[in-house]
């Protein structure tokens, strides 16, 4: 064990749990600096949103406080990577710099420069996996290409055993981190957090950082986790994991939940409660599948994955539709009620992101990549490779995409999984006295039945911006054109 300093470059792996590079640093060095470099032109055009921007502040600042329970705290530097991982290794005498994996193409370059450059310079620089369960290339088909279909990338890795790491702390010996080793800007000198209060509501309903991962886990398992199967697409109802967030921030890793399903399932012996949280650790499976594609496919995030769609006939540039989508004011209920949880809390239902965003490409004919942008700076879970995944999948761009023909009637989603209601009603108040035989379509209700609520269509609650059965007409003629084409 070296008596020099390490640095620890924390990133999205905002943990000390489970984390690989400070394991690491650990295990070699007697003492280490915990750092955070705030960089985000060197993750352009994918800088982090508004919404990623506030949930990174506070989970910073959950995770200064669990290193000031060690007797340190995070050294907080604003600027470029590589010159500022220069300047501390001069201050601190660090021979050694160890961070976690990232798997986005503008970061793989970054890393790439960093890990080249320093160790040319005499630094030892090693990275380490805290993100994902298997590398973007470790699993390839049979011919030895990346995967483009998931239930067969799912097999593969199903057949290598999903890795499980435990939910306890490696002992951090006492005086091993530095807390005075270096200058430490100050956290609100970053500029995350908005200047107009638009994040009042994001309170109420997250707590970023490690713990909070944690309890979000726990109440899942506890009380949602052997009804996921039956459960996941009711938005009205808390019957989803949350861990989306905290998963993209690294505050919890893919293996640690894999720990905690399995220990879960060896102790519920209740009847389909196995199965069940197997649909969870599912869907970490498609988590891992979009960082597979987004590594082998780094153009995917502004260019569709089939080439046909270079030529679809988009509806291009028109504002109005398109802000009618992002407040929520399309005169469609489960559309509106999703864009107002998004813009409310950061956070949309799986379900519902599907609808949005089925609606904005093929009922509006808007450019998916209008909705991912979108989708970017207003999730707090807002992840390259999950959102490029998700669009493309709804588009039916993408790999192992929707059939181009899918597209998801609103009314029908929301009479099959919100039928009493909750949710419209929640996110939708002026539309709350409306009975559920008028609440999922009001424009369908007789004149009465909309008098008797309170609802004037037009004026407290819009009609619809395009007309639902003409439009879904007209996707499909637009799709059969391209279908044609050589892919």
């Amino acid at each position: 064990m070296t008596a020099h300093p390490a640095i620890v470059w924390f990133r999205r792996d905002l943990r000390l749990a489970d984390n690989p590079a400070l394991a690491a640093a650990l295990n070699n060095h007697r003492r280490i600096v915990p750092v955070y470099i705030h960089a985000p032109d060197e993750e352009a055009p994918w800088a982090p949103g508004a919404a990623s921007r506030w949930w990174l502040q506070h989970s910073l600042t959950a995770l200064d406080a669990r290193l000031r329970e060690h007797g340190s705290g995070l050294v907080i530097r604003h600027g470029r990577t590589l010159e500022t991982l220069r300047q501390l290794i001069a201050e601190t005498g660090a021979n050694a710099v160890h961070w976690n994996r990232l798997y986005e193409p503008a970061t793989i370059a970054r890393d790439t420069e960093v890990k080249e450059a320093l160790r040319a310079e005499g630094t030892a620089a090693h990275s380490h996996n805290a993100a994902l369960l298997f590398e973007p290339w470790s699993l390839t088909t049979q011919s030895g290409g990346p995967y483009r279909v998931f239930t067969p990338f799912w097999k593969a890795c199903l057949r290598q055993g999903l890795p499980e790491q435990g939910e306890a702390l490696s002992e951090i010996p006492p005086e091993t981190l530095l807390p005075s080793a270096a200058h430490s800007a100050a956290l609100d000198t970053l500029g995350l957090l908005p200047t107009i209060p638009w994040d009042a509501g994001f309170n109420d309903h997250w707590q970023p950082g490690e713990a909070g991962a944690w309890n979000m886990l726990r109440e899942f398992l506890d009380h949602a986790g052997a009804r996921y199967a039956k459960d996941r697409d009711r938005p009205g109802q808390r019957s989803t994991s949350r861990l989306s967030p905290h998963l993209h921030f690294g505050e919890i890793g893919p293996r640690q939940i894999v720990h905690a399903v399995r220990a879960r399932q060896a102790a519920d012996a209740r009847p389909g409660a196995h199965a069940s949280l197997d649909s969870l650790l599912r869907e970490l499976g498609w988590r891992e599948f979009s960082h597979h594609l987004l590594y082998h496919f780094p153009h995917t995030p502004a260019t569709a994955l089939d080439e046909r769609f270079a030529r679809f006939a988009w509806r291009r540039d028109d504002a109005d539709l398109l802000a009618a989508w992002q407040r929520g004011r399309t005169g469609i209920p489960l559309v509106d009620a999703g864009m107002r949880e998004l813009w409310h809390t950061g956070w949309m239902h799986n379900r519902v992101r599907m609808v949005v965003a089925s609606f904005l490409t093929k009922n509006l004919l808007l450019p998916w990549q209008d909705g991912a942008r979108w989708f970017w700076d207003t999730l707090v879970d807002a992840d390259l490779a999950n959102n490029t995944q998700g669009w493309q999948w709804t588009t039916g761009c993408g790999a192992d995409a929707a059939p181009y023909f899918r597209v998801f009637n609103p009314v029908l989603q929301s009479r099959k999984f919100d039928p009493d209601g909750v949710y419209l009603r929640r996110w939708l108040p002026e539309l709350a006295c409306l009975p559920d035989t008028a609440l999922h379509a009001p424009w369908e209700a007789p004149e009465h039945v909309l008098r008797s609520a309170r609802v004037r269509l037009g004026s407290d609650y819009p009609r619809p911006i395009v007309e639902l059965r003409a439009s879904r007409q007209r996707a499909l003629d637009a799709y059969a054109r391209i279908r044609v084409m050589p892919a």
